[in-house]
């Protein structure tokens, strides 16, 4: 139900496994919400009519002398109670499993470096290792400063404003940025994660559907905050590898 009122609003669909997660505890509070909202309403709407002044002439100096609403009032405190740890502890335990990284031959592991106003993505090349970078080596030719150095490196290439990942596949992305702080938001893919100058912060999903969909920065970054739009494409496990593979290394071989 909550993916057909996602589309109804316009909302993107849910495109990584850990979204419909995500997606399932979001319908929850907000049906928990709703009902918050009706029972309010109501008992507000209540007091205006049975306290209206045409029904109340005088003013009543003496007021509820019974305990009755401080046992409505502790009861509600408990069921509040009851219900943050209701969502805490399933959320927790969610987030501990979210917090071991997938390792293996399968992970995609890369880079996102922001800059005003683009995505540029590193990929880490056949090895899958990432090769070490260092800010004093950026400039035109070597847009995320490659240490030419690492042997890590030697097959490292990049991708502006596109990302291209497999389905069915754990993809891990480092991210981070040149000038100021943006945010890499993958919202089909239940994804955000500011890009902090100095600082690699992980992020890792796995896409289940094949499909395009947009990149937004999620932090005002400047002038052309707007224009900072990217592209994320997942495809078939093997066309991914097979676009993986033709991509020639940024850093040319010595």
């Amino acid at each position: 139900m909550i993916e057909s009122i996602n589309e109804w609003i316009g909302m993107h669909e849910i495109a990584s496994r850990h979204g419909n997660v995500g997606n399932h505890m979001l319908g929850l509070i907000h049906w928990f919400m709703l009902i918050l909202f009706v029972g309010w309403t109501t008992f507000l709407g209540v007091i205006l009519v049975k306290f209206r002044r045409s029904k109340n002439p005088k003013a009543n100096y003496k007021g509820i002398t019974s305990h009755f609403s401080t046992h409505i009032e502790i009861g509600v405190v408990i069921v509040e109670v009851v219900l943050l740890l209701g969502f805490a502890f399933p959320l927790w335990a969610k987030w501990a499993d979210a917090k071991e990284r997938p390792e293996g031959d399968e992970v995609v592991n890369l880079r996102a470096v922001g800059e005003q106003y683009r995505w540029t993505f590193h990929y880490a090349g056949a090895d899958n290792l990432v090769g070490m970078t260092s800010h004093e080596r950026l400039s035109s030719a070597n847009p995320v400063g490659l240490v030419t150095e690492d042997p890590n490196s030697a097959d490292d290439f990049v991708s502006v404003n596109e990302l291209l990942i497999p389905v069915g596949r754990p993809v891990v992305i480092q991210v981070t940025s040149k000038d100021v702080i943006h945010g890499l938001a993958i919202i089909p893919m239940f994804a955000q994660q500011d890009a902090i100058p100095g600082s690699e912060i992980p992020m890792w999903f796995i896409p289940e559907k094949e499909g395009e969909w947009n990149i937004v920065c999620a932090q005002l970054c400047g002038a052309g905050h707007a224009q900072m739009v990217a592209y994320v494409k997942a495809v078939s496990s093997d066309e991914f590898d097979e676009w993986y593979g033709s991509q020639n290394p940024l850093l040319p071989k010595s």
